[in-house]
């Protein structure tokens, strides 16, 4: 990748490692609301009118939730398990890798509670349409906007 840059190519690595930080940061506070928030549910009275579609979609929704912060600890633990072993340029990828992967679970994330918070307070069509709309708009968000942003590269 062609780069006007002056720089070494450890200097570009840790580079892109503290952007990769910088980037996992804002995600875990975002990843970290979510679960907060979905934890708080079940001690909500209104949590036993759930029906079993919403209690699973809820559930489903809990573990990716989970899932979803564990995964934003990876790089860090493979950092401390590599710390000083000359092996930055494989940290560096495989921290982008899961920053994708995040990436994707975060925008799971936000489609299951719309259409979760459609279904509970309006009816399961209204939860289709949310849900299927903010698909739409995290694809768009997360994908589509990149790539033009990217342009020919």
């Amino acid at each position: 990748m062609p780069t006007d840059r002056r720089e070494t190519k450890d200097e570009r690595l840790d580079r892109n490692w503290n952007e990769l930080l910088q980037e996992m940061r804002v995600m875990q506070t975002g990843a970290q609301l979510i679960a907060g928030f979905l934890l708080t549910l079940p001690f909500q009275s209104a949590f036993s009118d759930l029906d079993d579609a919403q209690r699973w979609l809820y559930l489903g929704l809990v573990i990716l939730a989970g899932v979803t912060t564990a995964l934003i600890m990876v790089p860090i633990a493979v950092h401390r398990r590599l710390f000083g072993r000359g092996v930055k340029e494989r940290l560096v990828l495989t921290a982008h890798r899961l920053v994708t992967v995040v990436l994707t679970a975060i925008g799971l994330l936000i489609v299951g509670i719309t259409t979760l918070i459609f279904d509970v307070v309006v009816d399961r069509t209204a939860a289709y349409i949310a849900g299927g709309s903010m698909l739409l708009t995290v694809l768009a968000l997360l994908v589509v906007v990149p790539l033009a942003v990217g342009g020919d590269e």
